[in-house]
């Protein structure tokens, strides 16, 4: 069994790997797995085109058509290639974690962000709608001061009766 420290860096160092086998795929010369058979494991893996079935002891040409070698060429979990300890079973699984990982993340971010920025523009809308609240509040308090004001004046000169100018106030 593996442990997490040996997945963290797996699947950089694969994908190193595949983009290793395709540059040596197009500058080595065409090198024969299976004259590797009977050799060791990391032997056969030199060759970055190889896959090496930890079941049957053998070295076989990766087959490239298929993303994953069929399970009746090698079983998964003993399939190695690019490094003798990573198993495709393993591969699948730590790949699958690391992706939901960073999609779970991704989304947590979209999410708090979006909602954060909902919160802010609320309070905001709220902090103004106060403060147009209290200067209403305060408008409402001088106009009613100057009306006191302006009917002290009336009274104190006699002008409170009926004035021909009253109905435009």
């Amino acid at each position: 069994m593996m442990d997490l420290r040996s997945l963290v860096g797996l699947p950089a160092v694969l994908l190193l790997l595949g983009v290793g086998a395709v540059f040596a795929q197009t500058a080595a010369p065409k090198i024969v797995c299976e004259t590797k058979n009977g050799t060791s494991c990391e032997e056969c893996l030199k060759i970055v085109t190889c896959l090496w079935c930890q079941k049957t002891k053998m070295c076989i040409t990766y087959p490239v058509k298929t993303i994953l070698p069929p399970h009746a060429l090698c079983p998964l979990n003993d399939a190695r290639w690019g490094r003798c300890w990573v198993n495709f079973q393993s591969l699948i699984i730590a790949m699958a974690v690391v992706g939901g990982v960073i999609i779970i993340a991704f989304l947590v971010c979209l999410f708090c962000c979006c909602k954060c920025e909902h919160i802010g523009s609320t309070r905001f809308d709220a902090k103004m709608e106060r403060r147009t609240n209290k200067m209403k509040g305060k408008q409402e308090e001088r106009k009613a001061e100057m009306k006191m004001r302006h009917e002290e004046i009336r009274t104190k000169y006699g002008l409170s009766g009926s004035n021909p100018y009253s109905k435009f106030s």
